[in-house]
C-alpha cells in the first residue's frame, strides 16, 4: 500500500500515549468478538466509558421511540437526539460503529456530541438492532426507517426540516452507505450529503491495508472476519450492495449526493476507504477525502484526550456546513 504525504502508517506519539493510558487504566482485555454478545457488549461499554467524560453540554437532549415499520422490516427503535447551541435547521442523522454487534448511541455520545457543535446541526442517533441475534438486513431496516422518519415528520423526532446528512462510522458508515443505496433504488429522497468515518464497505479481507495492519493496533483483520460473519448470519451477503456498498453499480454510486470520506491512515479499513474513494473519482465525482495521520480505527471516539480526534470532527463540522450550503 503506498502512502501519501504524512501518512507513515506509524501512529503519533499522542495516540501512542493514549494507548498506553488505556492499557494502564483498563489492563488487557479479551477480545470481545470471541466473547458471548452480552458479555462482548458489556467489555465494549466499559471500553468506550472512558471516552464519554466531560460531555459538551447541548441545548437540548431527548430519547423517542419511533415505532416499527412492518412492511420495511424495521423494529421499533430508541433514538437519541442532540441538539447543540444555536442549532440550525436540518439534522445530521449518526448510526454508530461497533462492528455490527456492539456500541449504542451511548459509547457513541461524546463524539456525537462534538460533531453536532462544529456542524451547528442536532445529531439523530438510533439504537438500531445487533447482530449475531439481529442479522443483516435488520440493522439497515432500522436505519433506513430512523431516516424515512426525519424526511416524512421531522418535527416528531425533535428537529426543525432542513438540510438532512447521514453519517456514520465504521459498521456505520456502511449502514448510512447502504441505507443511501437502498433509497434510491427504492425512488425515495436521499439525504444532501454523507459523512463517511473509516467504514467498511465490502467483505473482503485481502486488501492492502488488511495486510498490513492485519495484527492492529487496535482492529486486526481476525475480529472484522468475525463482525462480518455475525451480520452475515449465514448468508452469501459479498455480492450485495446493501451489506457491501463497493460492489454497487457505477449508476448507483454516480448518483448518490456529495460525499466526505475520512479513514484512519493505520487501520485495517483504510483501504475501504480508498477503493470507494477511487471508483467515485473514476465516474467523474468529486468527493472530499482526508486520511488522517498517525491514528488508528475509532479515533473519533477519543475527543476528551486525542487532538487529532478533535481536529477531525471539526474538519467534518465545517465538511457538514458545505453540503449544507452554511459555508
Amino acid at each position: 500500500m503506498s502512502d501519501g504525504p504524512g501518512l507513515t502508517g506509524v501512529l503519533s506519539p499522542e495516540t501512542v500515549a493514549l494507548v498506553e493510558r488505556t492499557l494502564a487504566e483498563l489492563g488487557p482485555l479479551p477480545d470481545p468478538t470471541t466473547l458471548p454478545p452480552a458479555e462482548g457488549r458489556a467489555q465494549s461499554l466499559l471500553a468506550n466509558a472512558r471516552c464519554n467524560v466531560d460531555l459538551p453540554p447541548m441545548y437540548r437532549t431527548s430519547e423517542i421511540w419511533l415505532d416499527e415499520d412492518a412492511e420495511l422490516g424495521a423494529a421499533r427503535c430508541r433514538v437519541r437526539v442532540l441538539v447543540p447551541p444555536d442549532a440550525g435547521v436540518g439534522a445530521i442523522l449518526f448510526v454508530h460503529g461497533g462492528g455490527f454487534a456492539f456500541c449504542s448511541p451511548e459509547t457513541h455520545e461524546r463524539c456525537a456530541r462534538v460533531l453536532a457543535i462544529e456542524s451547528g446541526l442536532p445529531v439523530v442517533l438510533p439504537d438500531y438492532r445487533l447482530a449475531p441475534e439481529y442479522p443483516f438486513p435488520a440493522a439497515l431496516k432500522d436505519v433506513i426507517s430512523v431516516l424515512r422518519s426525519i424526511f416524512d415528520a421531522t418535527e416528531s423526532v425533535g428537529v426543525s426540516r432542513g438540510p438532512l446528512l447521514v453519517s456514520g462510522d465504521s459498521a456505520g458508515a456502511n449502514l448510512a452507505l447502504a441505507a443511501m443505496l437502498h433509497e434510491q433504488a427504492a425512488g425515495r429522497g436521499l439525504p444532501d450529503g454523507a459523512l463517511l468515518f473509516y467504514g467498511n464497505y465490502a467483505r473482503s479481507f485481502e486488501t492492502p491495508s488488511y495486510i498490513r495492519f492485519s495484527e492492529g493496533p487496535g482492529l486486526t483483520r481476525a475480529k472484522m472476519q468475525r463482525y462480518w460473519s455475525f451480520y452475515a448470519g449465514g448468508q452469501e451477503i459479498e455480492v450485495d450492495p446493501l451489506a457491501c456498498p463497493l460492489v454497487a453499480g457505477d449508476a448507483a454510486l454516480a448518483a448518490l449526493p456529495p460525499l466526505y470520506l475520512m479513514a484512519a491512515a493505520v487501520d485495517p479499513l483504510l483501504s475501504d476507504t480508498l477503493m470507494l474513494s477511487d471508483r467515485l473519482k473514476a465516474l467523474g465525482r468529486d468527493d472530499e477525502l482526508s486520511i488522517v495521520p498517525g491514528v488508528m480505527h475509532g479515533f473519533l471516539q477519543n475527543t476528551y484526550e486525542l487532538s487529532a480526534a478533535r481536529e477531525a470532527l471539526a474538519a467534518a463540522g465545517r465538511a457538514a456546513r458545505r453540503l449544507t450550503g452554511r459555508s
